[in-house]
């Protein structure tokens, strides 16, 4: 069995392969405090709940944004599993080329969410992740990354407000009952939720103009249901995207791994 684990910055992602089948997953907050030995506990207490042997698992893959949990994993991994765990970065395979000043840069998840969505879908594509922040990750038809977008998300607005506007408290993220507030709270959210469509809606329309009208679009993250019935043209939800990806990568990065060099 193989397992995956998104690492984003609010929520850390996981779940179990038995070969394609996903069991589980499990979204949990991202603790930048949390010990190996607390990851490691609470990894295997999930997955015994779930009647997943933990002794089972015979692989670990990983994408993280937050690189100060790297090693925690790492740890963890080894202790817990006696695994060494392979993080989504330079040097593995994913069989997709990356078009990027410097590919570094490109996010472990995002470039895992492009994956599994040309294997899928086929190119030229447009993957919507409502996380942290809403990034847009551009495919050709061909099956290269090409670049993207990244917008402030829905969370990163609302906290901005409460923290320069000293009036305006902290509120519940959800689509508001009226497009007009008849109160502060109501305007806010009513701000947020329509903000954010507008946002994705705006982005997605110029994208749409420049790579064709033909260009599938996936969306995926925390936010995602919240958002996309709202939108112009809602696409498709694919809430395991991630995790799908790095399914797909690990088989890639262990049979690039086998091959013997010509």
């Amino acid at each position: 069995m193989l397992l995956v684990i998104d690492v984003g910055n609010t929520n850390t992602v996981l779940g179990i392969y038995s070969r394609r089948e996903l069991r589980g997953p499990w979204r949990l907050s991202t603790n930048r405090a949390q010990t190996a030995d607390e990851s490691g506990i609470l990894i295997r207490n999930l997955l015994s709940l779930d009647g997943t042997q933990p002794e089972g698992v015979r692989d670990i893959m990983v994408a993280s944004v937050v690189p100060p949990l790297n090693g925690v994993l790492d740890e963890m991994a080894e202790k817990y599993f006696g695994l060494k765990p392979v993080f989504l970065g330079p040097g593995t395979r994913t069989g997709m080329a990356i078009h990027y000043d410097n590919p570094q840069e490109v996010g472990a998840d995002r470039i895992a969410n492009s994956v599994a969505a040309y294997e899928k879908y086929g190119g030229p594509c447009v993957i919507v992740d409502f996380g942290t922040a809403i990034t847009f990750d551009v495919i050709s038809l061909q099956g290269d990354y090409l670049g993207g977008v990244i917008a402030p998300g829905i969370g990163i607005s609302a906290e901005a407000m409460f923290q320069r506007a000293a009036r305006l408290p902290r509120v519940e993220i959800r689509e508001p009952e009226m497009l007009i507030g008849t109160n502060t709270v109501a305007s806010m959210q009513s701000g947020l939720f329509y903000g954010a469509v507008g946002l994705v809606d705006g982005i997605l329309d110029r994208l749409l103009a420049t790579m064709g009208k033909k260009t599938k679009i996936v969306a995926t993250g925390g936010q995602a249901n919240l958002i996309v019935s709202a939108l112009r043209h809602p696409p498709p939800v694919e809430s395991s995207l991630t995790l799908e990806g790095l399914r797909i990568i690990h088989e890639r990065h262990v049979a690039a791994g086998r091959r013997k060099p010509a």
